[in-house]
């Protein structure tokens, strides 16, 4: 049975320490004397300075339903700062416009008036705009597409999980966020004979009544009466529905003011959005958009675009949509500490990391020593823990540079290329489903393998990958070709492998969160469709090749026929005999393609430092915004101008200070989860894991069909899980997608029962061959030398002193036992081979082992 350890903590109780003031009565007014001359008061201290503007000139509003949001923003102090929730606004002459007290204005008559904006409390001029209004008198016909569907999706009735989801819901159906406006007017209006609209009484339409709660409604209150939306529906239906006027304009971008603000914390932002039409108008838009915060413990938005921002220091951001059209606001709060020191910056990493931390007051921890660097850099690159051999000469070396030569060394050894190659494998989906695809799982993983040893450029890679043609056997790169059969995920899975585009959404309706729709879905698959499969010299192998025929992929919602399009460009035009994944490749891999360098930087970004500088590392779309834009642009263009070298990249990450910093906290940064003020520890993979257990007790994990020796982190493919309950446990994924997010990194309580009192742990410590063994048996050597031992096989660093006494203190407790009571099962051999299990056992329940860090 294993042996436990109870831990005791100490429990330090807070006293908390009260103060009453007390009062006395005022004694009597003694008898009048004689007073002394009044002094002159202290002027009052001056009234801080404000500096006021609006983000807008003079505004014009035409018709009675036109409005405009105003954001005023003072500008005095170290940054400017949103104060349109804390003045008092004006208007002059009365009569010709409204404004509430969130700064939103609506027209009263046609005039013009001057609008005014006052902060309490400061000196300065006010803010002033000028307002003129026209046409208040007419009633402009509505518009279907621009105003009342956005209506719809503000409130949630067109999303999926309401009337927007297939088949709608009740026998009402809208389109999925609105992006069929034709078909959602065709449904209001004609669908059951028009009994949701009742344009005699529109107050009593069907649509309004449930909306409002005034019948009852599955989906609770959704509108209130009186509001500026609630009027838009009830003037669409008094006109008589229109759908649109001929010719009217269509929204054609929209934009967010501010775009970008460093904010205190705590502290509040007005949004303003306007909408650009393709005959060139604008209008305001800031009350019909919809708004979501992308980190809603940094910041939360209203449906009128107000932001209150938290205490939590870092980058945060909020996605504006308003139809097919997404916007972002970008926000940092800064903690505001001063800087004193910041290591010597060693590249462009390092001087965009530490301007950002300047910029936001947040100290980085120090640099890690030498036995924490070594490890982490050997894990993160060579997917092992360092040799004794590997440990001792580093720790030895006096050489400045020894950090830089390591790296190389390692990008050098073997073990990299078989370690990034099973990564690869697992991306690829180098899944062997039948046994008769053992060699092509094992040739695409060497494939692989071979690859990186050599430092193939990543663009030939891919390209090879994208083009592969012929039998397995012969070209392995086909591999991948097998594993992903469907064209739509052939071309879903290179979307977001290689561009971080998650292109699944649009197959069947406009990407909720991208420009991305059911066209480019269909356009970009079009490249895939002439890849013909006939059958291999194998069994259940088969040879890849393109057929002679017109590349084009149907919509099937619009019934058009698409031409091979790459994403963002125009279509090409293709003979037959053109294989279309040729010029795929071609601009897939291009220096200009504005996704392929960003996507893969950011993912060995995420490999060497824990998270992404975009999360998640494949969806790289422009309403997830990067925490750090500028060093994400600087690496995308450091990759390709290096030609695309894998290993220059690894080289340029690892040899950055932002990367060698210590994974302990300061008092600023312990909850700094993006800035990298400090290396975010993060427990080591199943492979790596399995790998370092073995390496430590000096055992060994047999595979099957495997030669004997061989380490977790070379296997090919995935049928190694279903034989090691310790591999599935530690989350090895199982290669049925291309997402890295099906490799489990977190940490669980079977992960914690396995490696207290599994079977498998149980005998990789008492091995008789193992490392405690060993040790046991050299009583020759002094016990500090063979703990020592120990803590460099497992932590890449010698014992501390209050390790060694507390290890040796249970060496001698054992070996106490087995002197007071000595007897058959326990001799003073057992004890001593027990007591180093124990010591090997509690090493590697330890987090500094668990964890890269």
């Amino acid at each position: 049975m294993p042996r436990f350890r109870v831990a005791v903590f100490s429990v330090i109780a807070t006293i908390l320490s009260t103060v009453s003031a007390f009062s006395q009565e005022a004694p009597a007014e003694p008898a009048r004397k004689p007073q002394p001359p009044v002094a002159t008061p202290k002027p009052a201290p001056p009234l801080p300075e404000a500096k006021l503007s609006f983000q807008v000139g003079n505004v014009s509003l035409s018709g009675p339903w036109s409005g405009q949001q105003l954001v005023v923003t003072d500008e005095a102090g170290d940054r400017p700062h949103d104060v349109t929730s804390h003045v008092r606004f004006e208007s002059k002459p009365a009569g010709i416009v409204a404004i509430d007290e969130h700064g939103h204005l609506s027209p009263l008559g046609n005039g013009t008036a001057t609008v005014t904006a006052t902060l309490s409390g400061h000196r300065g001029a006010p803010a002033t705009t000028e307002v003129t209004v026209d046409a208040f008198e007419t009633q402009p016909a509505i518009d279907f597409p621009n105003e009342v569907v956005p209506v719809f999706t503000k409130y949630g009735c067109n999303g999926g999980g309401c009337h927007g989801k297939s088949g709608g819901q009740n026998n009402f159906r809208l389109s999925l966020l609105g992006y069929e406006p034709w078909n959602d007017h065709e449904w209001l209006v004609r669908e059951s004979r028009g009994r949701r609209i009742f344009p005699a009484s529109p107050e009593h339409s069907l649509l309004l009544m449930k909306a409002t709660g005034e019948i009852p409604h599955e989906g609770g209150i959704r509108l209130e009466k009186g509001t500026e939306d609630y009027a838009t529906l009830v003037r669409w239906i008094r006109q008589g529905m229109p759908y649109q006027e001929e010719g009217a304009p269509n929204v054609v971008s929209i934009s967010v003011f501010p775009e970008e603000r460093v904010a205190e914390p705590h502290s509040e932002q007005q949004l303003a959005v306007t909408a650009t039409y393709s005959d060139g108008t604008t209008r305001d838009i800031t009350r019909l958009a919809t708004y979501e915060a992308n980190q809603e413990a940094m910041a939360e938005v209203d449906d009128a675009g107000h932001v209150v921002l938290a205490g939590e220091t870092g980058s945060t951001s909020v996605m504006i949509r308003f139809q097919e059209h997404v916007a972002v606001f970008r926000a940092t709060i800064p903690l505001g500490q001063k800087i004193d020191k910041l290591p010597q910056p060693n590249n462009f990493i390092d001087e965009l990391i530490f301007k950002k931390l300047t910029l936001l007051g947040l100290p980085p921890s120090p640099l890690a020593d030498d036995a924490t660097f070594l490890r982490r850099v050997t894990v993160d690159i060579a997917g092992r823990l360092p040799t004794e051999e590997e440990t001792k000469a580093f720790l030895a070396s006096k050489d400045p540079d020894k950090r830089s030569v390591k790296i190389d060394a390692l990008l050098d050894s073997p073990d990299y290329a078989a370690y990034f190659a099973q990564k690869w494998a697992g991306i690829f989906r180098n899944k062997r489903t039948k046994d008769t695809y053992q060699r092509g799982t094992y040739a695409f993983h060497e494939w692989l393998r071979t690859n990186l040893e050599a430092n193939t450029p990543y663009d030939r890679i891919v390209g090879d990958i994208i083009t592969a043609s012929g039998e397995i056997g012969r070209n392995p790169a086909v591999g991948w070709y097998r594993a992903v059969r469907d064209q739509k995920e052939e071309m879903q899975d290179i979307a977001q492998v290689f561009l971080g585009i998650r292109m699944q959404c649009a197959q069947c309706h406009h990407h909720p969160y991208e420009k991305w729709s059911q066209d480019d879905y269909y356009g970009f698959a079009a490249f895939l469709t002439t890849v013909g499969r006939k059958p291999g010299e194998q069994p259940d192998e088969e040879i890849v090749f393109h057929r002679r025929a017109t590349a084009a992929m149907q919509n099937p919602n619009t019934q058009v026929t698409l031409k091979p399009t790459p994403l963002g460009a125009e279509p090409l035009e293709l003979t037959p005999a053109e294989d279309p994944r040729q010029p795929l490749a071609n601009w897939l891999t291009s220096a200009d393609n504005p996704w392929f360098s960003r996507m893969l930087v950011n993912r060995y970004w995420k490999h060497f430092f824990g998270t992404g500088l975009v999360e998640p590392e494949d969806d790289m779309r422009v309403t997830n915004p990067p925490t750090h834009p500028e060093l994400l642009n600087g690496l995308a263009v450091h990759f390709s101008e290096s030609g695309f070298d894998l290993k220059e990249l690894i080289r340029t990450l690892c040899n950055s200070r932002t990367y060698q910093l210590s994974a302990i906290p300061n008092e600023h940064n312990a909850t700094d989860t993006q800035n990298f003020s400090r290396y975010y520890p993060k427990r080591l993979q199943a492979e790596v894991l399995l790998d370092s257990i073995d390496a430590v007790s000096g055992a060994s994990e047999k595979f099957r069909n495997q030669p004997a020796g061989v380490r977790a982190t070379w296997l090919p493919d995935d049928q190694f899980n279903s034989d090691s309950y310790f591999l599935t446990v530690f989350g090895r994924p199982s290669m049925d997608s291309a997402c890295e997010c099906e490799r489990v990194a977190d940490a669980n309580l079977a992960q914690s029962l396995h490696l207290i009192n599994s079977d498998t742990i149980q005998q990789k410590l008492g091995n008789d061959a193992g490392r405690a063994a060993a040790l046991a048996k050299d009583t020759k050597r002094p016990d500090a030398e063979r703990l020592k031992e120990l803590y460099v096989f497992a932590l890449a660093r010698p014992p501390r002193p209050e390790e060694i006494a507390a290890a040796t203190a249970h060496l001698e407790k054992k070996r106490g036992r087995a002197s007071e009571k000595p007897d058959d099962e326990l001799t003073p051999e057992v004890a001593e081979r027990e007591a180093f299990e124990d010591i090997l056992w509690a090493l590697l329940n330890t987090k500094e082992f668990l964890f890269n860090h």
